[in-house]
C-alpha cells in the first residue's frame, strides 16, 4: 500500500449576522441550557420570537439564545416570574427608545445653539462698533453709546476745578 500524502487541513469559517435564524429548536434549546418546551412557552408568551422557515420550522438565532439565556438569569437569579420578567424587557425597550429620543433632542439643541452663536456672530459683525460685550452681565449686548453713558457723570453734576 502505497501512502497518501496528507493534504493540509481546510478549515472554513462562516459567519452569521447574530439576528439571522440558524438554529433548530433543539440546538437553541441546548444553547441556552433549557428544554425545547420552554422556548415553545416563551414563545407564546411573547418572549422570544424565532423566525421561520418556509416550511414553518422554527430558527432561532445567536440573538435569540442569548435573550433565552437572559430571561432564564433572571428567573432563576434573581427569582422573577414571567410577568416580571416581560416588564423588565418592556421597559428596557422603553428606556432604549427614550435615550434615542434624549439624543435626537440633544443633537437638535446643540444645532439650534451654534445656529443662534451664527446669526449673533453676523448681527455683531453687521453692527460694528455699535455692540460691546458687556462683562456685568454675562453675554449680554449693548450698545457702544450706553456703555460709555454709564461711565459718564450725570447730567447737571459740575465739574470741580
Amino acid at each position: 500500500m502505497s501512502e497518501r500524502p496528507s493534504r493540509p487541513q481546510r478549515s472554513t469559517r462562516i459567519e452569521v449576522a447574530i439576528d439571522r435564524g440558524v438554529f433548530m429548536i433543539s440546538v437553541a434549546a441546548e444553547l441556552a441550557e433549557m428544554h425545547p418546551q420552554t422556548l415553545r412557552m416563551y414563545e407564546a408568551r411573547g418572549l422570544i420570537e424565532p423566525s421561520r422557515s418556509p416550511k414553518g420550522t422554527r430558527l432561532y438565532s445567536q440573538a435569540d439564545v442569548e435573550r433565552l439565556r437572559r430571561i432564564q438569569q433572571m428567573t432563576v437569579e434573581l427569582g422573577l416570574n414571567l410577568a416580571g420578567v416581560e416588564r423588565v424587557l418592556a421597559l428596557e425597550v422603553e428606556l432604549s427608545e427614550l435615550n434615542a429620543q434624549l439624543a435626537a433632542k440633544t443633537l437638535e439643541a446643540e444645532e439650534a445653539r451654534l445656529a443662534l452663536v451664527a446669526e449673533l456672530e453676523c448681527l455683531r459683525r453687521s453692527m460694528g462698533a455699535n455692540i460691546v460685550r458687556y462683562s456685568g452681565s454675562g453675554t449680554a449686548l449693548v450698545r457702544a453709546a450706553d456703555a460709555r453713558a454709564m461711565f459718564r457723570p450725570p447730567p447737571g453734576a459740575r465739574k470741580r476745578a
